[in-house]
């Protein structure tokens, strides 16, 4: 069944629901997870920083944070038993969606598990939705796994029980 999972994290408390979920079903499929982690440029870009003040200073912090999230997602799959790789992708041109479908396809992933805020109204629309356009494009089923509470509610530690059941899903292919 899902013994490939691919799962996006940010560091979130949201991103880290959907790899605790992706942790429990790895462990009933006896899976393995792909953490990504995506260096959106774009999404920090004011337009009054230089190129070369930009790529010398804010994107290494970027990357490294990004690879502390990697990290972090891994020693969490490791506690469980769960066998788990990373990736770092920096991107400037392509969407988040983009990169995380390429990878689900270079990786060969049954499946692609997000945590999601499952905002609606003006706030998707002006946040927009990651989740959303993955699971619209995405040639493999996703699980997306709403968030219990927001980022400042949940706490990141310790991964809910196996028996819990998240506490909403849906399953699109």
């Amino acid at each position: 069944m899902y013994e490939r999972i691919l799962v996006p994290i940010d560091g979130s408390n949201t991103s880290l629901q959907g790899l605790d979920e992706a942790v429990r079903l790895a462990t009933l499929t006896h899976g393995r997870l792909l953490l990504v982690n995506i260096v959106d440029q774009l999404k920090y870009v004011t337009g009054y920083e230089t190129f070369g003040s930009y790529t010398s200073d804010l994107l290494p912090y970027m990357q490294h944070a990004g690879e502390e999230i990697l990290q972090h997602g891994l020693e969490r799959a490791q506690r469980a038993g769960i066998p788990a790789e990373t990736m770092l992708f920096t991107s400037l041109a392509d969407r988040v969606c983009d990169v995380v479908i390429g990878q689900a396809d270079a990786w060969k992933a049954d499946l692609i598990v997000i945590g999601t805020h499952g905002r609606h109204g003006v706030g998707r629309v002006l946040l927009g939705s990651d989740a959303e356009q993955i699971l619209r494009i995405s040639p493999v089923p996703v699980l997306l796994v709403r968030s219990k509470h927001t980022d400042s509610e949940a706490q990141a530690e310790p991964a809910p029980a196996a028996a819990d059941v998240p506490h909403r899903v849906s399953i699109a292919a």
